[in-house]
């Protein structure tokens, strides 16, 4: 059968467009898949849920954070965006960077809405004090897990209850899928901060967790796939009270910080997230302050359900 070369032409040009598209809304099997569940930070935003973020690799879900609507987040990566892994029975490894309220309002919403739906318990990987932060959560809930377990509904109370693993720095997990470590970071005076570098068959994915700049970051985001780090914007900082720049600089990374950590690290793919100060800002506004501060490496901009 014969080709025209128009008909040729067509063909290679659709190949390209397909091969172009970014991974936003294509769900892929056989890859890793970073998703973003929530950019924002402590304060409210109807655009932005709270800190959190899932590597999916082959269909396999490892959380990261669970700040505030991270399991409807999930469900609607799942539901409108095909991500296999992330629908409520795939909820089950959970890695929390530190226990600052912001990153764990969503940890109750992890434990106790997806356990019915669970084959076996959470896994929970957290830094000293999650196993207590999980006990005081059960107790807090300790009448509904009650009635739930006890009564008609006939739930499985083991379940619901999360296998609980504090760490410290170095392997802290490791499966046919993925292999994670966890760095400290400086986080001001929060103790127990950390990082995490997550190795997939294809991909090498670093996650800063909450911190002013660290040259342990650097150092294990070096030529790394992505980059996923936390930011605050220098145009609200310019704006905000000295007592609010000094709480900035001692707990978080300025654009143009960020700009020279990327700068030193040179990762593939720069994804900025929990953006600090950017209500308000118009979309792109944190990239644009990278750009300005230098930095020529490929920078997403960021928004809730992206995936890359």
């Amino acid at each position: 059968m014969c080709t025209s070369k128009p008909l040729l032409f067509i063909y290679a040009l659709v190949s390209l467009l397909l091969c172009a598209l970014p991974l936003q809304g294509v769900a892929e099997t056989g890859k890793t898949q970073v998703v973003l569940l929530g950019t924002g930070s402590p304060v409210p935003d109807p655009d932005r849920s709270g800190p959190a973020i899932a590597i999916v690799v082959n269909g396999h879900s490892y959380l990261i954070d669970a700040g505030a609507g991270c399991v409807r987040q999930a469900t609607k990566a799942f539901q409108k965006k095909g991500v296999k892994g992330l629908d409520i029975t795939g909820l089950n490894t959970l890695f929390i960077t530190h226990l600052h309220s912001d990153h764990t309002l969503g940890y109750p919403d992890i434990i106790l809405t997806p356990w019915d739906h669970r084959a076996k318990p959470l896994e929970v990987y957290g830094p000293k004090g999650t196993r207590d932060m999980t006990d005081n959560l059960l107790k807090a809930y300790a009448l509904d897990i009650a009635v739930r377990t006890e009564g008609l509904q006939g739930s499985d109370l083991k379940k619901v209850t999360p296998n609980v693993h504090e760490f410290e720095p170095g392997v802290i997990y490791k499966d046919s899928l993925v292999t994670v470590t966890a760095f400290k970071v400086k986080h001001g005076t929060f103790p127990n901060s950390f990082g995490f570098k997550f190795v997939t068959p294809d991909k090498t994915i670093v996650i800063s967790g909450d911190t002013s700049p660290d040259k342990t970051v650097v150092e294990q985001a070096r030529n790394a796939d992505i980059l996923v780090h936390e930011v605050y914007s220098m145009a609200k900082y310019n704006k905000v009270p000295p007592e609010t720049q000094k709480y900035l600089k001692a707990f978080h990374t300025s654009a143009k910080e960020l700009a020279e950590i990327a700068g030193e690290a040179k990762p593939k793919l720069l994804v900025p997230v929990h953006m600090l100060g950017y209500r308000g800002l118009a979309q792109g506004t944190i990239e644009k302050e990278i750009r300005e501060a230098g930095y020529r490496g490929k920078v997403a901009n960021s928004k809730d359900l992206d995936i890359y």
